[in-house]
């Protein structure tokens, strides 16, 4: 089980979630991705992923300041944080609206700043979350956990944690929706007369019947045998592709027994002798 490719989110990548609200700004949302496999995606697994988080400095609350002192209101933008340029020419009246340099924005000046977090008033943390995936999820499912990310400084709620699922290749399946596709080869003879074969399934194996004279790309549905449908009742099939195998080489024995079965057939299989002979 692999895990990777964290980082800040998000408007960019999935062209935001909703609406900006009133009040304060909320923490800012960040993204994890999960690798897991198909039998886990299958069934249904609880992660328990390392997730760096921005959080309120213990040492100074929040504000900044070193303990015993506190932060003073900017006397430049008098607390908001921006500041109006006029500027009048003839009847025309332009205002532009700049952040404040002097106190980049925060609406105040801190003149003893915390040492632990540098005047920022947060810090880094990583932190273990427990990540419920449910049954059923494919490629590029994505998960929302409320108020899992970047602490607000500004008073407002917490960012949301996006969990990305991954689901890796499985040499044994290919997956389509809710099915899952196996191939599987089996010899002439198996084909021509009929027998009974093993085959893999998500939650072991299954006995799959192939009655005689089965061509070759037969597919036998493994009914239920698939994925589980997410957020829904019941699960898709298994489908197992037949393909009839043909040896790359033949003992001379094998060769006089298909050229007998041939000429039964009534086809033509007499061999051109080679140039060594």
């Amino acid at each position: 089980m692999g895990f990777g490719g964290f980082e800040s989110i998000f408007d960019t990548f999935f062209g935001g979630f909703g609406g900006r609200a009133r009040g304060p700004p909320r923490g800012q949302d960040l993204r994890f991705d999960a690798e897991i496999t198909l039998e886990q995606a299958a069934k249904g697994v609880t992660l328990q992923v390392e997730v760096p988080r921005t959080r309120l400095c213990e040492t100074c609350g929040g504000s900044g300041a070193q303990r015993g002192t506190s932060p003073k209101t900017c006397s430049t933008c008098q607390g908001r944080g921006q500041v109006q340029h006029i500027q009048s020419t003839g009847f025309a009246r332009m205002v532009r609206i700049e952040t404040c340099s002097k106190c980049r924005g925060r609406g105040t000046i801190i003149d003893n700043p915390c040492k632990t977090c540098r005047g920022s008033g947060a810090t880094t943390k990583s932190g273990r979350i427990d990540v419920r995936i449910p049954a059923g999820v494919d490629e590029g499912y994505r998960l929302r956990l409320r108020e899992q990310g970047d602490v607000s400084l500004e008073g407002g709620r917490p960012g949301d944690l996006y969990v990305v699922i991954h689901v890796k290749p499985n040499p044994e399946f290919e997956r389509d929706g809710d099915d899952i596709i196996h191939r599987v080869e089996i010899t002439f003879p198996q084909a021509a007369l009929g027998t009974e074969i093993d085959v893999p399934t998500i939650e072991g194996t299954a006995r799959l019947k192939i009655p005689p004279a089965t061509q070759n790309g037969t597919i036998f549905k493994l009914k239920g045998k698939g994925m589980p449908r997410l957020d829904g009742y019941g699960r898709g099939d298994e489908l197992v592709r037949v393909g009839v195998k043909v040896p790359n080489k033949l003992t001379t024995k094998q060769k006089q027994l298909i050229q007998e079965l041939a000429k039964e057939f009534g086809d033509n299989t007499s061999e051109k002798k080679s140039f060594f002979g």
